[in-house]
């Protein structure tokens, strides 16, 4: 069964954006319906995620399977912790914390056969299990996995003209939150020193023909714009729990306000009252003083027509 690579490769070569999201709960069900949801990609977070080789490896059949290309971040660039997941036949392993052309290089000699690196052979799912013959696999080996590095440094930013000229390196891919970190401004990725290094990231994949992509949040569409305007190649939108959580927070939220809004009609107190941005809740817009002014008028006139009630 094919690793889905290809299908990547041909969309950056034609220009069209290349979407993923990213795999942190062990079950592969949920990477069966992310891929259902279209993306070309599927990132198997093994670096900050409690997911086992086990895990990683159900999740990279169930990916190739509904036609989308498993990614895996490994923990650390580290060959031994690299050379089962490759047995496993992911389309790219992602490598963190890249900062110096050495570490590139470890991260592709990793990653390929001698004379051009340190891998031992021993392939399973990578050969389709010995259906694959040895000298189609040996060449297939050569180009494939996608090797990615993830820039998320000012020592790696520094270095990177350096870095995307080792052989072997397939793309880089941009963490904005630990490199914003890297200077003293963990979590303000928007700030103007962090926006300087990520342009300058940009710029110098686009001058060297390195395809790139970055994490952002679909949150923020100002970041998603901006990535576009660099010139980016692929984007990671987001992760299965933030997306459960933002789908079921909004299902919860918009069902309450329906269900308040029909409780004030029932007490007559009519929609015209409400603008359509207010809202109902916890943590939503309250009410302006002047319609609720209006609203305990209306409920006022209506007891003492009720009542008879005399102020």
């Amino acid at each position: 069964m094919d690793n889905n690579l290809n299908k990547i490769r041909k969309k950056i070569s034609e220009n069209e954006i290349v979407l993923g999201t990213i795999i942190s709960f062990s079950d592969p069900v949920v990477s069966e319906v992310l891929c259902n949801c279209g993306f070309d990609f599927i990132w198997i977070d093994g670096e900050h995620q409690p997911l086992d080789k086990k895990d990683i490896d159900l999740h990279i059949m169930t990916v190739k399977g509904a036609g989308s290309a498993p990614l895996v971040r490994i923990s650390w660039n580290d060959p031994v912790r690299v050379k089962p997941i490759l047995e496993m036949g992911p389309a790219g392993i992602i490598f963190p914390f890249i900062k110096t052309k050495e570490e590139a290089e470890l991260a592709v000699a990793s990653c390929k056969y001698p004379p051009k690196g340190i891998r031992g052979y021993g392939p399973r799912r990578a050969n389709r299990f010995s259906a694959m013959s040895k000298e189609e696999y040996i060449e297939k080996a050569k180009t494939e996995p996608w090797i990615i590095l993830i820039i998320e440094h000012i020592e790696a930013v520094n270095n990177l003209e350096e870095i995307v000229k080792v052989e072997g390196v397939d793309s880089i891919v941009v963490g904005p939150e630990d490199l914003s970190g890297s200077i003293g401004l963990l979590g303000q990725t928007r700030h103007p020193d962090v926006i300087k290094l990520l342009d300058k990231i940009a710029g110098i994949c686009c001058d060297t023909g390195i395809p790139f992509g970055a994490g952002v949040s679909t949150l923020n569409q100002d970041d998603i714009n901006d990535w576009i305007n660099r010139g980016v190649n692929w984007l990671l939108l987001d992760n299965d729990y933030s997306s459960l959580y933002f789908y079921g927070k909004k299902s919860y939220e918009d069902t309450k306000r329906l269900f308040d809004i029909n409780k004030q009609k029932k007490l007559g107190i009519h929609e015209k009252y409400f603008s359509n941005s207010e809202q109902f809740g916890n943590g939503n817009n309250i009410i302006k003083k002047a319609d609720l002014d209006l609203i305990v008028k209306e409920i006022m006139e209506r007891l003492k027509k009720e009542f008879k009630y005399r102020t």
